[in-house]
């Protein structure tokens, strides 16, 4: 049995390749990436490029998702980068909350009478929300770890982070719909959490086999085949081999 929802081989690449995105590009992720993706998680956001029926290229931003269909067939899923965030469905109080970062106990977008955890992904200006009984869950299994005060959980609820101090060593903690938990853990500071919840889980160049992912001073990831590498990429590639070798010794 597979240790991911999918195999590597029903990942739907003629779809993919439809908007851009071909093997060599995918594979090229890094290994936790490409893990996630495998396991049906949302990927990093992606340049796409697709032809309309007048031939006009389109290009875009947006995350990419593996599902099945109906018939349990692998296909994907695209969340596009918005040009603004849809909060209408929010009142003012929520909406400020949101638009500041937190995740909020609400409701889905499309579905007033239900109880979900909301928050913005950054990535895509989209609103993201997950079932509060998922959430709940998992902080209860923190709560068998740290020894919360219901003041604290009541905070935690309500999207704020969480600083304590174990062993000498902070640990600051908050809902994060984009992990895979929803809950992510930091050692170190409140500030060090935010900070880190800005950043993409890449790094500025990041190498595979056919090219390599580089990430400019915004944040956006292109894709750079070998054969295009400028000089600042070769050098940079060196370093990573270096250090890799460091790391085997």
């Amino acid at each position: 049995m597979s240790r991911y929802k999918f195999n590597e081989d029903e990942v739907p690449y003629a779809i993919l390749e439809e908007f851009g995105l071909n093997q060599e590009m995918i594979e090229d992720l890094p290994v936790d990436v490409y893990r996630d993706i495998l396991n049906g998680r949302l990927s990093p956001v992606l340049p796409i490029r697709v032809t309309d029926r007048e031939g006009n290229t389109i290009t875009a931003r947006a995350r990419f998702k593996l599902v099945r269909d109906t018939e349990d067939n692998p296909d994907i899923v695209f969340h596009p980068r918005l040009v603004r965030c849809e909060l209408d469905k929010y009142n003012a109080k929520e909406q400020e909350a949101l638009r500041s970062g937190k995740a909020i106990l609400s409701h889905a977008p499309d579905d007033p009478s239900s109880k979900c955890f909301v928050q913005i992904d950054a990535g895509t200006n989209q609103v993201i929300y997950v079932p509060t009984p998922v959430i709940g869950k998992n902080i209860s299994h923190l709560m068998d770890i740290f020894d919360f005060s219901s003041k604290e959980i009541g905070a935690l609820q309500s999207g704020e982070i969480l600083t304590l101090s174990e062993d000498a060593e902070d640990i600051s903690m908050g809902i994060d719909l984009t992990e895979k938990s929803g809950i992510r853990l930091t050692l170190g500071s409140r500030e060090k959490w935010l900070k880190e919840k800005g950043e993409s889980t890449m790094g500025r160049f990041s190498f595979g086999i056919y090219g390599c992912w580089v990430k400019d001073s915004e944040g956006n990831l292109d894709y750079v085949h070998e054969q295009d590498y400028t000089d600042e990429i070769w050098a940079e590639q060196e370093k990573a081999i270096a250090r890799n070798s460091g790391l085997k010794r």
